[in-house]
């Protein structure tokens, strides 16, 4: 199995063999226009063959996995990569230990746990209202790395998944389109025909000995049909550390430019390096600009909250701040909890909040984790839900949807063994699968999406073909 596979999902902002999981806000405002208790559902993460729906006719989705997490305190990620020093992180096969018991094809369908961000972008008429929206989404996209210490599954070639949820109203499918490189595309609509949410992933992985280092590469979109607006950005820079020894901790870095290519509008956002104190880990600082000047300044952390301010008041206020000034911390509120783990080994301490600024405008704001989440992979209440197979689904899904990979499954059963075993029976398949196409000099062919260019960058860009909610499903591979 190649690096660039085991590690592209561990450090894309998608993953990372450290991140953290945050409570899904997204289903907190459905469960609080519901009136409705998030973290009620099925406790023991059994699946009983029926489905549990609420008075309202909402269904439930399942709050615990089925079986605890496994220690990985007998395992050195170090005994694995100090073979790679200087190399392209080629041909490591990871042990299932490190992983987490979902596909990198899961782990990108978090991008929508935030999708109230996308349904306030879609309501305001204000543009630059729209444009804060789509910024703090674009952050909140990253926040579900935070403390995640599991490597989520390299999807399979041909590998799919599909995510309807008609509370949220959104529905979504990708596929991996190709593996050498690993290339993850994906397509998402609102129900009400209100957006269209599309990208393909092909992180550039560097290993540097103590830290490994993904640069992002390919596009997002996010395209307002009502407003007749489309949306560009990239992530930022991931980069896990400690891979030797010590804690491992993550940080996101770089620069994200979001462009509003029907107006012209852009955001600019600066996912601030740690530094050598720790003092500017997990900031973000940017600004929103029209083509003249400056609109807004947006400033927060990616791990815990985003707010936005006029550009006078807040260069007013940093002025006042180097000489000295007062600042008001914004205090930890019920729905912000700092990890217990900030002070852990080697990891730049982190004492204090994000700085408020008097007359700033909360943007986004991250949710507590569930209390059980350091038990599950420190998975969000959404991510929890997302390996889910309800009694009736096989017969609807696609036979490539990753919830049906044993291996997968068998892991979140906590049938390690098994899950290991199904891993290596599924890798050996797929190789086998690809000398044989090689030998009849036959080329894959993807199902649901294809090369092409981006309407609006002019870059190369994996489109949706369309047709898969039309479930004719006879010509997909077989590859589990």
């Amino acid at each position: 199995m190649n690096s660039e596979e085991e590690f592209y999902d561990a450090v894309t902002g998608f993953d990372s063999d450290n991140s953290s999981g945050d409570f899904s806000e997204a289903n907190h405002k459905v469960a609080e226009m519901l009136d409705l208790d998030p973290h009620q559902s099925n406790r023991t993460g059994e699946h009983n063959g029926e489905t549990e729906i609420q008075e309202n006719g909402i269904k439930r989705h399942r709050t615990s996995l089925p079986a605890p997490m496994f220690s990985r305190s007998d395992f050195s990620v170090w005994s694995i990569l100090k073979k790679c020093i200087g190399l392209e992180l080629s041909k490591i096969t990871m042990p299932i230990v490190f992983n987490e018991p979902l596909s990198f094809l899961q782990r990108i369908t978090e991008y929508m746990e935030h999708i109230y961000l996308i349904n306030k972008a879609c309501s305001h008429a204000d543009p630059l209202e729209r444009m804060q929206a789509v910024a703090a989404f674009a952050v909140s996209a990253v926040a579900s790395q935070w403390e995640r210490t599991g490597k989520p599954f390299n999807p399979l070639l041909g590998e799919t998944y599909e995510l309807t949820r008609e509370d949220l109203g959104f529905r979504f499918i990708s596929e991996q389109v190709s593996h050498h490189p690993p290339i993850s595309a994906f397509y998402s609509e609102g129900l009400n025909k209100d957006f269209i949410f599309h990208g393909s992933i092909y992180p550039k992985l560097k290993f540097w000995g103590k830290s490994i280092e993904a640069e992002p590469r390919g596009t997002i979109t996010l395209e307002l049909l009502k407003h007749n607006e489309a949306y560009t950005w990239t992530n930022p820079t991931c980069c896990v550390h400690n891979v030797i020894i010590g804690k491992l901790w993550l940080e996101q870095y770089g620069t994200v430019e979001i462009v509003n290519h029907s107006t012209g509008d852009k955001c600019v956002l600066n996912f601030k390096p740690c530094g050598l104190f720790g003092k500017e880990l997990h900031r973000v600082e940017g600004y929103i600009q029209d083509k003249k000047k400056k609109l807004c300044v947006i400033y927060g952390k990616w791990t815990e909250c985003l707010w936005c301010t006029d550009p006078t008041t807040y260069e007013t206020y940093r002025k006042n701040e180097k000489r000295g000034g007062e600042q008001k911390k914004l205090k930890p509120s019920e729905d912000v909890i700092k990890s217990e783990n900030d002070e852990a080994d080697d990891m730049p301490e982190v004492q204090d909040t994000v700085q408020f600024i008097p007359g700033s405008k909360l943007l986004w704001r991250i949710n507590c984790r569930p209390p059980n989440s350091s038990q599950m992979y420190n998975f969000t209440s959404f991510a929890v839900s997302l390996n889910e197979l309800e009694k009736g689904m096989e017969a609807i899904l696609a036979p490539t949807d990753c919830r049906l990979r044993p291996d997968i499954r068998n892991m979140e059963n906590g049938n390690m063994d098994v899950a290991s075993k199904e891993k290596e029976r599924l890798e050996e398949k797929q190789r086998a699968a690809r000398k044989e196409r090689a030998k009849d000099e036959v080329e894959w062919q993807t199902r649901w999406f294809h090369q092409g260019t981006n309407p609006y960058t002019g870059t190369s860009d994996w489109l949706y073909s369309g047709g898969y909610f039309d479930r004719n499903f006879s010509d997909c591979p077989d590859i589990y």
